[in-house]
């Protein structure tokens, strides 16, 4: 029977704790890590709807790639939603797990995803570690000369963005090579540019940031949950590569938590 370190174990072959930020929280949430295992709902956010799917569809193991716990917590009360997650997990004997830094870090991680899920080549990270260059934050690759708009409307289809913000002042007309990075990539906008890239692809890009780079770079913030959804693909891949005949679900409870009107 599988249990949670199995499934702990396969994810950290790919991707490593030691990959995560300092300020990170990767690694197992909550549970045992030798209770077994039969099911595994994967998710981006752990919150209490997709807690209550899991336990509807018999799922004791969600995944997550954004961590439940990012704080040690002082006490367990039920006085906010990450409290009683915990308490209700508990109680039904659910594990809950999650790779964020480190998944975004790994070679072939959230960035490389993003890049797949364009179809583009010759994919190499943007961002490397000195001690590991194959790993590092977000990718650049190359794509096939597409006009700018038509890159544009790609983007909205392939990450399903309901309202894509790009900079609008920007002379590039064609795109060639792109940059990428999962959820707030903007720290690397100045990098993208210095190595080429015609356009970056990313989420939570700040006013100041389209006015200070938007004529040097195609900006395009396709949104943070709409740029990492793509991690349940990972997940997803990893575990039924490795255990075929685990059940693996996508929550069908997951929505965005910015509405747009």
């Amino acid at each position: 029977m599988i249990k949670v370190r199995d499934i702990a174990s396969l994810i950290e072959e790919f991707a490593p704790k030691s990959l995560q930020e300092d300020y990170d929280n990767a690694g197992l949430q909550v549970g045992n890590p030798d209770m077994e295992v039969s099911a595994a709902l994967l998710c981006l956010d752990v919150t209490e709807d997709i807690l209550d799917e899991a336990i509807e569809r018999s799922c004791n193991l969600i995944i997550s790639h954004h961590p439940l716990i990012f704080k040690g917590l002082k006490s367990v009360t039920g006085k906010d939603a990450t409290q009683r997650i915990v308490i209700k997990a508990l109680s039904n004997n659910i594990a809950i797990y999650a790779a964020h830094t480190n998944l975004d870090a790994a070679f072939d991680g959230v960035s490389f995803e993003m890049a797949h899920m364009l179809g583009l080549k010759d994919i190499r990270v943007l961002d490397p570690r000195r001690e590991n260059p194959d790993t590092g934050i977000g990718v650049i690759a190359d794509a096939s000369p597409t006009p700018k708009l038509e890159f544009l409307r790609k983007l909205k289809e392939k990450f399903n963005v309901k309202a894509l913000r790009y900079s609008a002042y920007t002379p590039k007309l064609v795109v060639k090579k792109v940059a990428l990075c999962g959820g707030s990539g903007a720290s690397l906008i100045r990098k993208a540019i210095a190595e080429g890239a015609d356009a970056i692809v990313t989420g939570d890009v700040k006013y100041h940031d389209f006015t200070s780079y938007g004529e040097d770079i195609l900006i395009a913030d396709i949104g943070h949950f709409e740029s990492e959804l793509c991690s349940r693909k990972i997940f997803s891949r990893l575990i039924r590569d490795r255990f075929p005949d685990f059940v693996v679900y996508f929550s069908e409870t997951e929505s965005n938590p910015i509405a747009i009107l």
